[in-house]
């Protein structure tokens, strides 16, 4: 069906140096993925993303291949398309976001692109809810206090935020945004807002209310970011909008870290305009490990654990694979893009 087909890969983790098929794909991934065989050859590059020449040796390796899975924070520009050859024929993201691709450009050479939506939905809404209530309960300063054997009670001592009888305000009522709300029904929270580009038919089924953005960040005690990044949503966080939040207010990111205007998010915190920041998401990435959001105790930061799961990166990979198949065999592919 597929012969003489060659795919790369461009792994996200690789496990002791065991290879797994996924979907027909060869994965570095772990131990419990599943194999199914499309008969296509496959090569996986080494995991060496955050590496400086990362790019460099990857362009050096391109060229050849009727597929590629994109798992890297990277952008893939035209120059890579040029690199890797007129035979390219289809391409997925091991993600749901794809702001890191030249859309206009696949588009003009008609290759598709397929994501991997949806799998992840659960994964990542539960960091966001994880991360809500560290910020919220103040865990890194109760953890601090142990490490330094500085455990002492008063009455005043480590005081959080109430999530019952809260409003909760959610950017993006995706997927991953009605996931969120649907945890957080089980917390007795008192309000759900949600801003976004259009009216979303679940909105009403799950109790919450479409509102400006201006209002939803007055009124939230809690602001979830879960929207794409685009033009748009670039810095739609920022100095100007911080000021627009609650003293109290705790803002969790599971988003993209250019959502927010990190500078700006900075002075919010140090000077206690806000009362807390969950970040799982930052840009760059990885944040320098001098970057001042770092010194900050009421700053909640986690390396992008959003989809890490087992189960959910296996998923993520199988349907990365399957995309890929289905475009071989001239299908729409399972998540196409456009």
């Amino acid at each position: 069906m597929c012969n003489d087909i060659a795919i790369m890969i461009s792994p996200w983790s690789q496990c002791d140096g065991n290879r797994q098929s996924l979907g027909g794909v060869t994965v570095n991934m772990n131990t419990q993925c599943r194999s199914r065989s499309f008969n296509v050859e496959t090569e996986v590059f080494p995991h060496m993303d955050y590496e400086q020449d990362f790019m460099e040796v990857l362009k050096q390796n391109l060229n050849g291949y009727d597929g590629l899975i994109w798992n890297t924070k990277h952008r893939l520009t035209a120059e890579i398309l040029d690199l890797a050859g007129p035979q390219l024929k289809a391409i997925s993201a091991m993600a749901s976001g794809i702001d890191n691709f030249d859309l206009d450009e696949l588009k003009k050479r008609g290759i598709p692109l397929g994501n991997t939506p949806n799998v992840l939905n659960n994964a990542v809404a539960d960091i966001g809810v994880g991360l809500l209530i560290s910020a919220a309960r103040k865990f890194k300063e109760g953890v601090s206090m142990i490490e330094r054997n500085e455990w002492k009670f008063g009455v005043q001592w480590i005081l959080g935020q109430d999530i019952a009888g809260s409003t909760v305000g959610v950017i993006g009522l995706g997927g991953i945004g009605q996931a969120v709300v649907r945890r957080l029904k089980g917390f007795d929270v008192s309000r759900f807002l949600y801003c976004g580009r259009s009216d979303k038919p679940e909105a009403k089924l799950l109790g919450v209310e479409r509102v400006p953005l201006q209002e939803l960040l007055e009124e939230s005690d809690f602001v979830v970011l879960v929207c794409p990044l685009t033009n748009e949503t670039r810095h739609l966080i920022n100095a100007d909008t911080l000021k627009m939040m609650k003293k109290n207010a705790v803002l969790v990111n599971i988003a993209r870290g250019e959502i927010i205007d990190h500078v700006a998010l900075y002075e919010a915190l140090k000077n206690e305009q806000i009362f807390a920041a969950g970040l799982d998401v930052v840009s760059p990435e990885p944040i320098p490990a001098d970057h001042p959001l770092l010194a900050l105790p009421n700053c909640y930061l986690i390396p992008h654990l959003g989809s890490a799961t087992i189960e959910t990166r296996n998923k993520m990979a199988v349907n990365a694979a399957k995309n890929i198949i289905l475009a071989f065999e001239g299908k729409s592919m399972l998540y196409p893009t456009y």
